[in-house]
């Protein structure tokens, strides 16, 4: 018999996105599937509209709350689910029909406790990838590669045994941003080992105006911040490999921070933590640039950002809302 495969969503404001997504989960060609949606105290219809579905369909399970955020949301739906893997949406974004029949092949090709696909499409890139491959990566190179990010973070785009995942204790216990990262590299260092292809089956929305991506909040910052330095104070595996991956990614989250801190114009009210963004930017950019292991146009970055920290953001800022402007004019 086929292994179950529970899906989980977190709702939250989702009422335009929802019929695109939850059509394309239960018209998936692996239909052993549950769908857990956790309607998290949406103030919108989007509530309703999965309940309508949950009439329609009764591997659809709908589970309301109080607003409590994302990560309570996801923790909930864990709490409920009962397959023997799981897979995180996005309540805006949607799958290729054949995506859990992908991610189980991985799974089992491997047999790997988790697994992901390397490439995405997005509403800026429908083009399929001309060849698949099917590979096994290290837990290190794993969680490495999940850190800089080689390939678009985030808890979705992968599945995981629920063995792992209980046997490890791991849950969405963090605060919101950056709580993607905390669960899949938690995931990553404790698996066997990781299953990786290379097909799109996963379709990330860039241009929803709701998301904490197009959206400027400081807090964002700060949480992302605490998130990578609680990786780093708990690694499961710790090489230099993946030490080098996480400096970067603290030096990207100052950047980050940085960033909010100037799209909401709160320089005044964060002064210390402006300053310390850019000291930190402009004092370990060398050390990040020589260790890291990111391309050519990544090393471009963090000499720019190092160097000119303060006009590199408003450029990105400027540049962040031409491209937003594009995508929802389409």
């Amino acid at each position: 018999m086929k292994d179950k495969v529970s899906i989980i969503v977190a709702i939250y404001n989702s009422e335009k996105f929802l019929d695109k997504l939850i059509n394309s989960i239960i018209k998936q060609t692996y239909t052993n599937i549950e769908v857990i949606l956790v309607d998290d105290g949406s103030p919108d219809n989007s509530g309703e509209i999965c309940d309508e579905y949950a009439k329609k369909d009764s591997r659809i399970k709908v589970i309301h709350k109080e607003n409590g955020g994302v990560c309570e949301a996801r923790n909930t739906g864990l709490k409920n689910a009962t397959g023997n893997y799981v897979t995180i949406i996005d309540g805006d974004d949607w799958l290729s029909l054949d995506f859990v029949e992908y991610m189980i092949k991985i799974v089992k090709q491997t047999n790997s406790d988790m697994a992901l696909s390397y490439n995405i499409f997005t509403t800026r890139d429908q083009i399929q990838v001309k060849e698949d491959k099917i590979e096994i990566w290290s837990s290190e190179d794993a969680t490495a590669a999940i850190i800089y990010p080689y390939m678009k973070l985030g808890p979705w785009n992968k599945i995981y045994s629920m063995k792992l995942l209980k046997n490890n204790n791991i849950t969405f216990s963090v605060p919101w941003f950056g709580e993607g990262l905390y669960f899949a590299t938690k995931s990553s260092q404790y698996s066997n080992h990781v299953g990786v292809g290379y097909r799109k089956v996963y379709n990330y929305r860039l241009n929803n105006l709701g998301s904490g991506l197009t959206n400027y909040k400081v807090q964002n910052g700060l949480n992302a911040l605490k998130n990578i330095y609680t990786i780093k104070e708990e690694l499961h595996i710790d090489t230099p490999k993946v030490r080098n991956a996480i400096n970067w990614h603290i030096w990207k989250n100052y950047s980050f921070l940085l960033l909010q801190i100037i799209g909401t114009d709160l320089k005044n009210e964060y002064k210390n933590e402006y300053k310390s963004s850019i000291n930190y930017i402009r004092k370990n950019f060398i050390n990040v640039l020589v260790k890291s292991k990111v391309n050519l146009k990544e090393k471009i970055k963090i000499l720019v950002c190092g160097l000119f920290p303060v006009l590199y953001t408003k450029l990105f800022i400027r540049i962040n809302k031409r491209r937003l402007l594009k995508d929802n004019m389409k």
